[in-house]
């Protein structure tokens, strides 16, 4: 598509393969077929691989190496397919994959606004190991968005740092919010922090808590999907856990001690949604800022990727939260 462009010169032929510095191990592979998307960028480190597709805005997949597959939800109407209009409407659930919108949700109601959730990206490769998505103004917001994907080269671990550039208009009070839709779980799980703000553990932001699917123990909330229903949760916590049947997948970010968050203070978030649609969505949420043009905010997501090990995964999540 004319909207991507890329760092460096490639023949039209032939995919492009970057190799890392000497002392990193990460490769990072353009014009990649993902499931029918012919644009993918791959980046690979040996131990895991994560999916890019510009064309539709948004990392698809973070999955191990050797993996067909991963955690992530790739909405099965939508695969392989160009961004639609509406992509909401298109499909429920959009494309799946892990993008951002800005928060708070009052702010839009919905669908989510124009380049957050729907527009193709541009794409750059620097250092040879970070992929740089970078979006079109937003016509409502004044902002453009920018997230750059950096693979450990040698951790199972990918890094997204997202930022907003206030570009144009009015003031505008928002906070970086990056979404991950992923697979039906086994569960979700949410540390406590000892200071919380939420004395029962977390927020029922939507429809409750299902008694079937929920509980608190050991200092851990979990939620499961259920079947029927939608719900959310939240806290205040920096980490989010999935557990699959066999994958774990962690992801961390930073709360700021004295920061303004949305949603009654909350950093980390869970949305399941109810059949036929199966997944969840793991939120993070950095704080609110009031950006004047020129201005830039910006919130770090960093990815963990193990095996599923054990029968009991809240013990697992135990062991992979004490590190």
């Amino acid at each position: 598509m004319s909207s991507l462009r890329l760092a460096v010169s490639v023949t039209a032929a032939a995919c492009l393969v970057l190799s890392a510095s000497a002392a990193g191990k990460v490769t990072v592979k353009t014009a990649r077929n993902h499931r029918g998307w012919t644009d993918a960028v791959v980046l690979n480190n040996g131990h895991v691989e994560a999916v890019v597709v510009p064309s539709v805005g948004r990392l698809m997949q973070f999955r191990f190496a050797t993996a067909v597959d991963g955690p992530i939800w790739e909405n099965p109407q939508l695969i392989g397919k160009p961004m639609p209009e509406k992509p909401w409407e298109a499909a429920h659930g959009s494309f799946g994959g892990d993008k951002t919108w800005p928060a708070p949700q009052s702010q839009w109601n919905w669908p989510p606004p124009d380049v957050f959730d729907a527009a193709p990206l541009a794409f750059q490769v620097e250092a040879d190991q970070t992929v740089v998505l970078t979006s079109p103004v937003s016509a409502r917001f004044g902002i453009r968005t920018e997230r750059r994907l950096t693979l450990s080269p040698d951790a199972p671990k990918l890094q997204i740092v997202t930022t907003y550039e206030k570009v144009s208009g009015p003031p505008t009070e928002t906070g970086v919010w990056i979404i991950t839709q992923a697979k039906d779980p086994v569960g979700v799980y949410l540390p406590v922090p000892k200071d919380t703000k939420f004395p029962e553990g977390s927020s029922k932001e939507w429809g409750g808590l299902p008694k079937d699917q929920s509980e608190l123990k050991d200092g851990i909330v979990r939620l499961g999907r259920d079947l029927k229903d939608s719900h959310k949760i939240g806290n205040d916590a920096s980490s989010i856990v999935w557990v699959g049947a066999h994958e774990v997948l962690r992801i961390d970010i930073a709360r700021e001690a004295e920061g303004k968050y949305p949603d009654g203070g909350c950093s980390t978030e869970i949305y399941t949604n109810g059949d036929p649609v199966p997944y969840v969505e793991l939120e993070t949420l950095g704080p609110l800022h009031t950006l004047n043009v020129g201005d830039r905010i910006s919130a770090t997501n960093t990815y963990t990727l193990y095996h599923r090990e054990g029968a009991n995964p809240l013990e697992q999540v135990k062991q992979i939260l004490a590190h």
